[in-house]
């Protein structure tokens, strides 16, 4: 959790913690060889991080078919845990394909962190073990605190990004009030005129308020003796 942790602080981008999140995972759970997370965005399944191909291949094939051990878990909010025995019983065309990668063994848990992001952490293992009871439970533990992690992460980069929106909003709008200074006092218009001015030509060359004042800005300070 101490190297989770300093992901999250290091990282700003999503796929990266991702991950890392799977990355750990196999270190964390016994009888983990492979693990991948699947995200669900509006109904529709995908694998964000992985740590072997076979696992994404594995998870398409899951999505293919529109259940298995991954969607299981993301539906139901529930740990998912199955030998390949079980998982014949429920998914025998899944199984088979994954048997194929020689996989045995599905431990999947849900990863619900916001109305955005949801999904599941997915475990495969080599071995027809099909995870015991308290690696289920050491899975539980882990992606309960990956979700309050993330949680607290979204937020920060929620609230980063408002703030450079602001920063370029105010950035703009103090050009634009450069710009209309500029009119007004080589034109004699009134503020209203000028910002009126710099709205039809922001139309007629079809290009942004604040690109045109900027330009406008640039001009002047050229041609200023």
């Amino acid at each position: 959790m101490e190297a989770l942790t300093e992901t999250f602080d290091r990282e700003d981008d999503l796929g990266s913690v991702l991950q890392t999140v799977c990355d750990q995972a196999i270190r964390v759970i016994p009888g983990a060889d492979m693990a991948s997370i699947t995200v669900v965005r509006d109904g529709v399944a995908e694998t964000a991080a992985g740590t072997d191909r076979r696992a994404s291949d594995i998870d398409a094939e899951q999505y293919r078919q529109g259940d298995g051990p991954c969607l299981r878990a993301a539906a139901t909010g529930e740990i998912v845990r199955v030998d390949v025995w079980k998982a014949e019983e429920l998914w025998p065309e899944f199984t088979a394909s994954a048997r194929e990668l020689g996989v045995a063994s599905y431990l999947a848990a849900p990863l619900a962190v916001d109305e955005a992001l949801s999904g599941a952490m997915n475990l495969f293992g080599f071995q027809e073990h099909g995870f015991l009871e308290v690696e289920g439970k050491l899975l539980d533990l882990y992606t309960t605190m990956v979700v309050l992690a993330l949680r607290s992460a979204r937020r920060y980069l929620r609230a980063k990004e408002s703030a450079e929106q602001l920063r370029r909003a105010l950035s703009s709008r103090a050009v634009i009030e450069q710009a209309k200074g500029i009119l007004m006092a080589a034109r004699g218009l009134t503020p209203d005129e000028a910002f009126a001015a710099l709205v039809s030509r922001s139309q007629r060359d079809n290009v942004k308020l604040h690109d045109v004042a900027g330009r406008f800005v640039a001009e002047a300070v050229r041609l200023d003796p």
